[in-house]
């Protein structure tokens, strides 16, 4: 096991909370007592240690978590409720930022009902924090089995207050109050350890009065079932939108152009606070059939000089799946279209443009469009020529490719998506670390003595194997202090990083902020991400600094 690997297993509390990396570079015995902290999530908070028995009742989670908050304070905090396995605060894997929750993992379930109960909604860190029962199995979790849906909630009803409220009717298993930056949405959710629990919580709170407001309660619907009601209620709407008209118009004059159709429940016109027309309002039918017929005889008519729209009122939820639905469709039907007719063409000369470029690929066939990307007015040296057939774009790359203009020999392609780009890298990269692997390492030195044993020495690519149209020298220099920053982060940081994976995505996103070029992204692949001990790290970086130095 690598060195960084087993110093985090042997850390003890009091050493996470010192933040001070251990005396030796050697690793400790890991005692009973000592408590594993890590800067990364697993599987809902289980141990690392495949070894070690599992509690799945006395792991907690522990949400709302303030940015700040680390191990050791969580540690300081449960301990009082008993002995504690692990704790575990979740992580972003590239910037190491906290996601607000963690797991905490008690030796015994009845110490961790303990903190459930008598910490629950406590403030760390000027944050209440919300604890529940860690729940393992998201089948559980999204059956909607004792689950309740709560709306029309009073904004200063928070998490204590909805749980104390409906704590009465039986074990919550979780509840939590919808919030965004402005504070609560109005709604929230209460699962019960049991459904007879949810039921009566259901019979006696719904339509009842909080902080004096009116709340619906109700059974929680899972998306796919919110959507199939939606979609049968589009069927049968009453409720009919109307936009475009002029600023003259009032509940009246509407009345007057819709009531033909039908009786009409309400009808209104919505006005700023001047009183004027903001040029829409609603229509609300008795019955479906007229509020069909009105969408039908009256959308894309002519009222006061201007066409007026008229459809199915719909909730600001429908109206963004549908704008989405919408989005997707154009783009993989503009996909489709482009689909072997679109080039891409790059190493291009500066002073290429627009017309230049279509001027050299006209005679292929009828081109659509031709583009040179800019930056700033300057040329970034690649563009696109869409042609209106396959055929006449495969001639084209056929033609065009190599060839000579102004003063660059152009490279002439079929334009990838995203993805297949993503894949076809991956595919080479593979190729290419199979044959580095498979040769003896070209700039270790063969007289330096060989590293002790169980140390593992990667594999070093050859100078300019990036390939990227780089300067080799420059290539080198990044690829080295990528090395270095990642030897350095590892002797500083190793207490917070459990792997060399995580020490080179920490690395690679800080260089990424700095260097355009994409070298990064090709260097964080081409690393070997097996455990490595930082001694047999030092001798490979000082190898590749007296390579560079010869």
């Amino acid at each position: 096991m690598s060195c960084v690997r087993c110093i985090w297993l042997g850390f003890t509390v009091h050493d996470a909370a010192r933040l001070a990396p251990p005396p030796s570079s050697r690793c400790p015995a890991v005692s009973a007592e000592r408590v594993s902290l890590t800067a990364s999530c697993a599987a809902g908070g289980e141990s690392m240690n495949p070894s070690a028995p599992s509690y799945p009742m006395a792991s907690l989670y522990v949400g709302d978590l303030h940015q700040d908050v680390t191990e050791a304070m969580l540690y300081e905090k449960f301990s009082p409720a008993g002995a504690i396995l692990s704790i575990r605060v979740c992580r972003d894997m590239i910037t190491r930022r906290s996601l607000g929750y963690a797991y905490v993992n008690f030796q015994q379930p009845a110490d961790a009902e303990r903190a459930l109960d008598t910490m629950n909604f406590d403030v760390i860190k000027g944050r209440p924090v919300r604890i529940m029962w860690s729940q393992r199995d998201p089948s559980l979790r999204k059956s909607g089995v004792g689950n309740i849906f709560i709306k029309n909630l009073d904004k200063s009803i928070d998490n204590k207050a909805l749980y104390d409220t409906f704590s009465a009717f039986g074990n919550i298993l979780s509840c939590k109050v919808v919030c965004d930056e402005n504070g609560s949405k109005g709604y929230g959710f209460v699962h019960f350890e049991t459904q007879e629990a949810a039921e009566r919580a259901i019979e006696k709170m719904n339509g009842m009065l909080l902080n004096d407001r009116k709340v619906f309660v109700g059974r929680f619907k899972s998306r796919k079932e919110r959507e199939a009601e939606l979609g049968a209620r589009a069927k049968e709407f009453t409720n009919v939108y109307i936009k475009n008209f002029g600023e003259d118009m009032d509940d009246d004059k509407l009345k007057d152009v819709f009531s033909k159709y039908g009786t009409a429940m309400s009808i209104r016109v919505m006005t700023d606070e001047n009183g004027k027309s903001r040029g829409f309002g609603f229509v609300s039918f008795e019955r479906h059939e007229d509020a069909q017929r009105a969408v039908d005889e009256m959308n894309g008519k002519e009222l006061n000089g201007k066409l007026i729209y008229v459809g199915r009122a719909q909730k600001k939820v429908e109206r963004q799946t549908e704008l989405k639905r919408k989005f997707e469709q154009m783009k993989q039907d503009r996909m489709t279209r482009y689909q072997g007719v679109n080039l891409y063409v790059k190493n291009l000369d500066d002073g290429l443009d627009d017309e230049r470029l279509r001027k050299e690929f006209s005679p292929f066939g009828t081109i659509t469009s031709a583009k040179v990307m800019m930056d700033g007015g300057r040329s970034k040296g690649f563009g696109f020529v869409c042609f209106s057939s396959p055929e006449e774009a495969t001639k084209a790359v056929t033609e065009m490719n190599g060839r000579i203009v102004a003063t660059k020999p152009l490279y002439v392609a079929l334009a990838q998506r995203k993805e297949e780009r993503q894949a076809h890298l991956t595919n080479q990269y593979m190729q290419r670390m199979a044959s580095v692997r498979a040769v003896p390492n070209p700039v270790i030195n063969p007289y330096q003595p060989a590293p002790p044993s169980g140390y593992f020495m990667a594999a070093i690519p050859q100078v300019g194997w990036l390939s990227l149209g780089l300067s080799k020298k420059f290539e080198f220099r990044i690829f080295v202090e990528f090395k270095i920053k990642i030897h350095i982060r590892m002797q500083k940081r190793c207490i917070r990083i459990s792997s060399v994976r995580q020490a080179a995505l920490s690395v690679a996103h800080e260089m990424r902020r700095r260097c355009k070029c994409h070298c990064i992204l090709m260097l964080l692949l081409a690393y070997p991400f097996e455990p490595t001990r930082c001694g047999a790290d030092t001798l490979f970086i000082q190898n590749i600094a007296d390579k560079e130095n010869n």
